[in-house]
């Protein structure tokens, strides 16, 4: 295919979904490409980063709680958790050393990775990332080539499947991808990533923290005009800004 008939499909592609607000893009007629040792070596950078997360969850833990971090060796850290609990108002504090979310990690850990000669630099991991629905376009709209990593909506399906594993009870479980204000320019791409869902006969909504509410001991939304419980919540935004966000301490998982 002509390079100038790709580049003005890519540009009207981009320009119907605005995937993030007010951001230009540098496009290509082709997707990156990587090598078989690359694709190896994001698999171990994926895992590493799983077990980089319970191993800090493990150390603030046992920090806060006056244990050792060595089994075979009496190493105490308090100022581990005094390090990490500075600056935070109490009842985050409390959200953290809750029992209702002890041993829980993210369900989406996004590092970022720079490509260098020598392999790739992780330069951030981020719990709370964006780019989930615009990798997942991304991948749609290159996916006529072959060997594309994430075609055939393998990244919103495996969304999904990550969120709904939480309600394994429910068949179809009522999920809702919350936005805050703060975290507005990615609402697009999660608006984005919701539809693809609905289109497949999923419940999941985009929605801003106003649009739930407390109701009988539940957080609830109006979903096609009627208030429905929530069954998984999946916040986006920072846990910084929960004093922006309207009932926000209502919703901390008890």
């Amino acid at each position: 295919m002509d390079e100038g008939l790709i580049f003005d499909d890519l540009k009207a592609a981009f320009s119907e979904q605005g995937l993030f607000e007010d951001k230009t893009w540098r496009l290509s007629p082709e997707a990156f490409p990587l090598t078989k040792r690359q694709i190896r070596e994001i698999e171990q950078v994926g895992q590493a980063c799983m077990e980089f997360y319970r191993a800090t969850e493990l150390l603030y833990t046992r920090s806060h709680e006056g244990k050792s971090i060595l089994r075979n060796a009496d190493i105490k850290v308090p100022w581990v958790a005094d390090y990490l609990d500075r600056g935070k108002p109490d009842y985050l504090i409390e959200h953290a050393r809750s029992k209702a979310v002890r041993r829980s990690h993210p369900m989406v850990i996004r590092p970022d990775l720079l490509a260098t000669s020598e392999g790739f630099a992780l330069t951030e991991i981020d719990s709370v990332p964006g780019g989930i629905g615009l990798t997942a376009f991304l991948n749609q709209l290159y996916s006529s080539e072959a060997g594309v990593i994430g075609a055939n909506d393998k990244i919103v399906d495996a969304f999904f499947d990550s969120m709904s594993s939480l309600r394994p009870d429910k068949e179809l479980p009522l999920i809702g991808i919350v936005v805050s204000d703060e975290a507005q320019t990615y609402r697009p791409e999660m608006e984005w990533l919701a539809e693809r869902l609905q289109e497949k006969g999923r419940r999941v909504y985009c929605l801003h923290p106003g649009d739930l509410f407390p109701l009988g001991g539940t957080i609830c939304a109006d979903i096609d005009g009627d208030p429905e419980e929530m069954d998984i919540i999946y916040r986006f935004r920072e846990m910084i800004d929960l004093d922006n966000i309207p009932k926000a301490k209502d919703k901390l998982q008890e």
